[in-house]
């Protein structure tokens, strides 16, 4: 890795976070309106129009032999999403993305209990301030109306955590292109009935920003692949942390709103953990048996 792609992919990390800012935005524009079912569908819909060029041009990248893993993956996706983008209708846009951050915290705990990758201590201590950080988010809230969407939120946190364990197997056969391609094209069906049964018919506005956040979604993670392939992963993850501000700062640019002071508070404990979650996972483990 050298300075010059380091750079870049930082770069491209950065514009990744402002298009999940814009990608925020948009489904809080359309709230009250399309249905988060709905939006769900119409990404993935645009997103594989967006990303068809280059399955034409490139067709290898959809030969895998885990299909049906696909599938199941895609659907969760889809769950994760939907939960996501209610949240996000009903709830200030800080704090939602905040929790969101909470994944890599229960991927370790579902690698602890599913995988048995029993946490040391620094482990441990990373999860209790990383918890804390969401018990520091969520508490000013859970009395108030917007509680059950923040629930929405830490679901669709705990659901994206089952993604990320399902690839840690999936990604030692199949490259980053092919899971992105087959989650999109798996979920057009698997949204196309539920989404049926709520649609509302878009205004040609909405329809545009529709098209313009599928387009995005699809941008974002063929972005990550990319810093990711140019810059090691200790590097450029962190950057995504930076979508709590843009998010804020989109926020109450658009809509006037500012969230309370215990969404930045709990944000950085949660980014604080997963820092050192981070760090725990570089550390050699000690070799088992040694006294």
């Amino acid at each position: 890795m050298t300075q010059q792609q380091a750079r870049a992919g930082l770069l491209i990390m950065v514009a990744v976070t402002i298009g999940g800012a814009a990608d925020s935005v948009i489904v809080r524009l359309l709230a009250g309106e399309i249905p988060a079912m709905q939006i769900g569908f119409t990404r993935a819909l645009f997103g594989v129009v967006a990303l068809a060029p280059l399955i034409a041009r490139r067709p290898e990248i959809l030969r895998t032999s885990a299909r049906w893993s696909h599938v199941l993956r895609a659907a969760l996706k889809l769950v994760s999403l939907v939960l996501l983008f209610a949240a996000l209708q009903r709830a200030p846009l800080a704090t939602v993305t905040a929790i969101g951050f909470a994944s890599p915290l229960f991927v370790a705990l579902g690698a602890w209990l599913v995988l048995s990758e029993v946490p040391d201590g620094f482990r441990s201590a990373g999860l209790m301030l990383g918890f804390a950080g969401i018990v520091v988010i969520l508490g000013p809230a859970l009395g108030e109306a917007q509680g059950p969407a923040l629930m929405l939120a830490l679901g669709s946190a705990v659901t994206t955590a089952a993604i990320q364990l399902m690839l840690k197997v999936m990604g030692r056969a199949d490259g980053a292109l092919t899971l992105v391609a087959w989650n999109l094209i798996a979920s057009v069906p698997l949204a196309l009935l539920p989404a049926a049964l709520v649609w509302v018919w878009p205004s040609p506005l909405q329809w545009g920003l529709l098209a313009a956040q599928g387009v995005i979604g699809t941008a974002c993670q063929l972005g990550v692949t990319r810093a990711l392939q140019l810059a090691d992963a200790s590097l450029v993850a962190p950057v995504d942390f930076l979508r709590l501000p843009f998010v804020a700062l989109a926020a109450w640019l658009v809509f006037a709103e500012l969230p309370p002071p215990a969404t930045f508070l709990g944000g950085a404990m949660v980014f604080a953990a997963v820092m050192v979650l981070s760090l725990a996972a570089r550390r050699p483990r000690r070799a088992e048996g040694r006294g």
